[in-house]
């Protein structure tokens, strides 16, 4: 594990989203109103802001090329997301999707780290040694491939994921039963 931590004013968490901040559904997540958060993951990510972490989401959205939803419905999502967390203290400061279906051969597709790549753009900074927060196996090898602290959440299909997981993927990430388990413990290394 890499317990090397940047400077105080460079704090930057990746967070998935289906699965990690909200339900997820093997139907697709297609409204606002389906959009259902996990108990404790607004507040863990408005505790995160409040302890001066730059919050990104990075979310496979593959709904998107197969027509599920549009990008209008999707902006409601995310509407709602960010009304939920800055309600409660928080803000997400960026939200970055894959709109591509996983045959697309996109660069943003994780485990791909175009999203990460982005993000680093975007905001000048290096994500290296940050944490990354999610429940599949592809966001796991996103974080590893970009030198990124993978951390493990058992909601979603975390706990698939988790029994899925080879040796050597399982030494390298912390494993918790939800966001509001992860962000309890990062608070406390800080």
């Amino acid at each position: 594990m890499n317990s090397c931590r940047k400077s105080e004013d460079s704090k930057t968490i990746v967070l998935d989203r289906d699965g990690v901040i909200n339900e997820d559904s093997s139907s697709y997540i297609k409204t606002a109103e389906e959009w259902i958060p996990i108990s404790g993951s607004i507040s863990a990510i408005a505790r995160l802001h409040q302890a001066n972490f730059r919050v990104i989401i990075a979310s496979n959205q593959s709904g998107l090329a197969r027509g599920y939803f549009d990008e209008a419905a999707l902006a409601c999502i995310h509407d709602k997301m960010n009304s939920l967390v800055e309600d409660s203290g928080g803000v997400i400061s960026a939200i970055f999707y894959c709109p591509h279906s996983p045959d697309a051969g996109c660069s943003c597709r994780k485990p791909k780290t175009g999203l990460l790549q982005r993000a680093e753009v975007e905001f000048d900074i290096s994500l290296a040694g940050d944490y990354f927060v999610g429940d599949s196996l592809k966001d796991l090898q996103a974080a590893a491939s970009f030198n990124m602290e993978p951390l493990l959440v058992r909601t979603g299909n975390g706990r698939q994921t988790e029994v899925s997981l080879s040796k050597e993927i399982r030494d390298q990430t912390r494993i918790f039963n939800d966001l509001e388990s992860a962000v309890n413990w990062i608070l406390k290394e800080q």
